[in-house]
């Protein structure tokens, strides 16, 4: 195998891969990354087993072949030389050949022969939103997915797909986050429901933020599905996952639809006034306070071993006078991801979850369940 690239492509290729491998004393080949050369394409492969990301790289083939190297190694060393220079690739042996300019290198590595296949996916009938949505609309989410192995189907973020709109949902038990996007053509397909790994989404996330250019109409993500895979296509990359296995929540059931006290207050107001109250929470807790009076909205915690906070700002408030107290990060996160300089929320009483939406939109909630006294 014999190839040639510019540094610039082979160090983009090498970093966005590389988040794929994986430390596996039983595999140590799950290090390496695949440099294959083959039908006139040049393509980086890694995994771990849970996902697969292959990256299209730019480049001229002067002999074809596959050959695996430490994923570590290499990017570093591709990562230190002159951008704009010619980097030849050459496997000799057991040995991948890296020359460039006045810089030549040999790095050990491993035949091909027992890289792990990557799961192929029908590249039919995707899915097709614009990547600048998709990335936004993950963060909107990913931050509510739990972080516990007990639950397997809440450690993943819920894909909804419909004909025109994909609905992303992601709950710990304690607050949940829902987005809805639209998709860039209608599919026709069944309507699906699946799982998809934080960890997957998180890496989806960090391809997104190296290709997502906001006003490229051309700027899209293709999403395919089989029976237990997801496949994501964004620009050059591919990246493969397995799908969480389990029966996700109807948490439409616990999303309010009455209240008693209807609320319109000044987004980073409210932030800094719970950020504020939120020093005399008390620890493990972390409860602040919220009281809906007549326009306006006090703002309280109190700690035994450090003292007590008030802050008061005004709001428009409709409906009768209502309390509820919760976890202040859980709140402050929801209200970072609200769109808007205001933010609307809803409280029937405080043994019920608030609901927080945009101002002006109807495509993203989020739910904070209370701290019962």
């Amino acid at each position: 195998m014999h190839l040639i690239s510019l540094q610039e492509n082979l160090k983009k290729g090498l970093n966005i891969v590389g988040h794929a491998t994986s430390k596996n004393i039983n595999l140590p080949i799950l290090n390496n990354i695949l440099i294959k050369a083959e039908d006139g394409n040049i393509e980086l492969v890694s995994t771990n087993l849970e996902i697969g990301i292959s990256y299209k790289l730019r480049g001229k083939i002067e002999s074809g072949g596959q050959f695996t190297v430490d994923s570590k190694l290499i990017t570093e060393y591709v990562n230190l030389l002159s951008g704009g220079e010619k980097v030849d690739l050459i496997e000799e042996k057991d040995n991948l050949l890296v020359e460039s300019g006045n810089y030549k290198t040999k790095i050990k590595g491993e035949s091909a022969k027992e890289f792990p296949l990557i799961p192929v996916i029908s590249k039919d009938n995707p899915y097709v939103c614009k990547s600048s949505d998709l990335k936004k609309s993950l963060e909107n989410v990913i931050f509510a997915v739990s972080t516990s192995e007990n639950r397997a189907e809440l450690s993943g973020v819920l894909f909804s797909f419909y004909k025109d709109q994909l609905n992303l949902a992601a709950t710990d038990s304690y607050r949940l986050a829902e987005k809805k996007l639209n998709f860039s053509k209608k599919n026709e397909a069944e309507e699906l429901k699946v799982i998809v790994p934080a960890k997957t989404a998180q890496e989806l996330l960090r391809i997104l933020n190296n290709f997502s250019v906001e006003d490229d109409e051309s700027d899209e993500v293709k999403i395919y599905l089989s029976e237990n895979q997801i496949l994501f296509t964004v620009d050059s990359v591919d990246l493969i996952s397995r799908l969480i296995n389990g029966h996700y929540p109807d948490y439409k059931q616990i999303i309010p639809t009455q209240s008693k006290t209807e609320i319109l207050a000044e987004r980073s107001e409210l932030i800094r006034a719970v950020k504020a109250a939120a020093l005399f929470s008390k620890t493990g807790i972390n409860d602040v306070t919220l009281h809906f009076l007549k326009n306006k909205i006090s703002v309280t915690a109190f700690s035994g071993s450090s003292g007590e906070s008030r802050t008061e700002l005004t709001a428009e408030i409709s409906g009768s006078e209502n309390e509820i107290t919760v976890n202040y990060r859980y709140l402050v996160e929801g209200l970072n991801n609200v769109e808007g300089p205001r933010v609307k929320i809803s409280v029937l009483n405080s043994d019920t979850p608030c609901l927080l939406k945009p101002e002006n939109s109807e495509d993203y909630l989020y739910i904070v369940m209370p701290i019962r006294q």
